[in-house]
């Protein structure tokens, strides 16, 4: 649990860090933009200090039993949070970020922890590809929304994929990238838990991780 947890903080961190950085540089001129990034720097750093908070409670935990509050969330509401996260960081990196048209839909879940999910898959995708393309695509699947987020850049052989939701296993691709080899496993946890799933693929050079979500 404290591993996972803390595997959660590198998110908020990168963000505060990216717009540390953009500021330094003088990026953003405009005061309005900069009460926005302060806004959302104060948001991550509140991030951080409930992820802290949850460390201290569970430190003594034995086993990793997330909480999921399950209900019901359009898939608008979920598209609407990651554009409005990553549209300024990737543009800052240089990545092409696209999230296709899709139908709104119903759907069955948590939606905060199903930002969750994507945002690690995304930070991975960051990670791991070769920073060109990010883009996230939709289809349906009998009684389920599928949300597939792919990234330019695979470096994962076949053999390696079957292995990439196991817990502390790290592929062949992460180079010098730190990490603990959770972020998955907690996705495919968490997913479970709302009666989901996910499961990877690649293609043309593409890494794909697909995300299947129950239509409510």
């Amino acid at each position: 649990m404290v591993l996972s947890l803390s595997h959660d903080i590198k998110t908020p961190l990168s963000v505060i860090d990216l717009y540390a950085k953009a500021l330094e540089k003088g990026l953003y001129r405009e005061e309005e933009k900069k009460k926005e990034i302060a806004v959302s720097i104060h948001s991550k750093c509140e991030d951080i200090r409930q992820y802290v908070d949850a460390i201290a409670r569970t430190a003594g935990d034995e086993f990793f039993d997330p909480e999921v509050r399950n209900g019901e969330f359009y898939l608008s509401e979920l598209t609407d949070r990651i554009r409005q996260f990553y549209t300024d960081k990737l543009q800052l990196l240089k990545t092409d970020f696209q999230i296709e048209h899709v139908t709104d839909c119903l759907l069955s879940g948590d939606l905060e922890r199903m930002v969750e999910i994507l945002q690690n898959i995304i930070e991975n995708a960051i990670k791991y590809g070769d920073g060109k393309n990010i883009t996230l695509s939709f289809s349906r699947e009998e009684d389920c929304q599928l949300i597939h987020i792919s990234n330019t850049g695979c470096h994962l052989s076949e053999t390696e994929l079957p292995h990439i939701f196991d817990s502390f296993w790290r592929g062949s691709n992460v180079g010098t990238q730190s990490g603990s080899g959770l972020g998955l496993y907690i996705c495919r946890t968490l997913l479970h838990k709302m009666n989901g799933s996910i499961y990877a693929g690649t293609s043309d050079n593409r890494m794909i991780v697909t995300v299947v979500i129950p239509l409510r």
